[in-house]
């Protein structure tokens, strides 16, 4: 339509432009990777319903999906898996940074790190071309679990865990951070940490994926970006919800306890960790996805205690507060009967979130626009300049 035929802005929209703070509810980009759906779908990947690929797919579909813009075929699966298994392996630059780990350092700043050293070697460092980036995200995916493993293991002076050299991703994430597991348990645990692995995958325009958006668009290079969403989930107002809910439940201790401690918590006007959610404000379909293969797993390992800790506690929330549990909540009691350690917690979430991460760089690199928004400014009135001699 031609500027003339519109609505001029007056001085006063100049003046006073909109605002909302955190940007909450503004829209700052395109995006055909994620459509956070308050439907029943909740969540759809591409096109698909966070349901049907949760239950039918495994992590290693999901990753090529959102990298690669569709479902791969099995010779195409075949080839992704293989490519996953082949690059497992840290470079000598990043091992030698590993074996120099001391105790009490915290993982995320190690990957972090790590991350960015990955960088340095990588055979397509210098090359920002999107074929090139599909390589480095294969790469980092690969990397990433063995990167977090074999910290952990020299932080905590622990024997070297050994990969799953004939499982999928999650059976080989599962027994690099928790050791090897066997029978129907094993599987079990495997199939629901695939699970999570899917859910946590990608989620838009959040914190983390928007900060790797953000400097993505400056056009440096795709670990530089990934390094940048690192950090910004290590904050504890983004990353770290399923560890800081498991240990509300070790807190807890009992079910018959939950009550007590939930009144307590009220009165006290603490917050009660893995409910409520920033956009998904009628509660969150992956709660019920992961909910489900929690209690699965408890019946399996002969073990309900977390699970109804967590179950009596969203009833209560529903009541007293109208608040739904997010994918965190039924999360780390999944995490807990597999004994991942909870300080990992956060770090496999960058195990998942680097396929959406991978994505959103590449995507907003394809269709580029510098991400360059405004301040409202808010200090004081024009004044004018004193030399030094007249100040006081």
């Amino acid at each position: 339509m031609n500027q003339t035929m519109q609505e001029q802005p007056t001085a006063k929209d100049h003046d006073h432009p909109e605002y909302s703070p955190g940007l909450e509810g503004v829209i700052a980009g395109e995006s055909a990777i994620c459509q956070v759906d308050e439907g029943e779908a909740g969540l759809r990947y591409r096109g698909y319903a966070i349901g049907d690929l949760a239950g039918r797919s495994s992590f290693e579909e999901v990753a090529y999906l959102l990298l690669f813009g569709h479902l791969p075929g099995r010779m195409e699966l075949e080839e992704f898996s293989h490519l996953l298994v082949r690059h497992r392996r840290l470079p000598e630059q990043t091992q030698h940074f590993v074996e120099g780990l001391r105790p009490g350092m915290h993982p995320m700043d190690v990957l972090r790190t790590g991350i960015s050293l990955l960088g340095l070697s990588d055979p397509d460092a210098q090359d920002g071309s999107r074929d090139a980036n599909l390589r480095k995200s294969v790469r980092l995916l690969a990397q990433i679990p063995q990167l977090i493993a074999a910290s952990y293991q020299v932080m905590t002076d622990r024997q070297p865990a050994t990969a799953d050299s004939h499982g999928g991703f999650a059976e080989n994430l599962l027994s690099l951070v928790a050791g090897p597991r066997d029978g129907e348990i094993g599987a079990a645990m495997a199939k629901s940490l695939n699970v999570s692995l899917i859910l946590y995958a990608e989620h838009e325009f959040n914190a983390s994926t928007f900060a790797a958006r953000v400097t993505a668009s400056t056009l440096t290079d795709l670990h530089g970006a990934i390094t940048a969403a690192v950090a910004t989930l290590k904050g504890p107002l983004h990353g770290g919800a399923n560890e800081a809910v498991a240990a509300m439940l070790v807190e807890i201790g009992r079910p018959e306890h939950v009550e007590f401690w939930l009144r307590d918590r009220l009165a006290h006007k603490r917050r009660v960790m893995g409910f409520g959610h920033r956009v998904l404000r009628q509660g969150d379909a992956r709660s019920a996805i992961i909910q489900r293969q929690a209690e699965r797993l408890s019946d399996l390992c002969g073990d309900r205690n977390w699970y109804q800790i967590a179950a009596t506690l969203d009833r209560l929330m529903l009541e007293e507060k109208g608040l739904r549990p997010n994918l965190d909540f039924y999360t780390a009691v999944a995490y807990l009967l597999m004994s991942i350690p909870r300080e990992l917690s956060t770090p496999l979430f960058v195990c998942s979130r680097i396929t959406g991460w991978c994505a959103h760089v590449i995507e907003q690199q394809e269709h580029n626009r510098l991400i360059r928004p405004r301040a409202l400014y808010t200090g004081p009135a024009p004044k004018a300049y004193e030399p030094l001699e007249r100040r006081t």
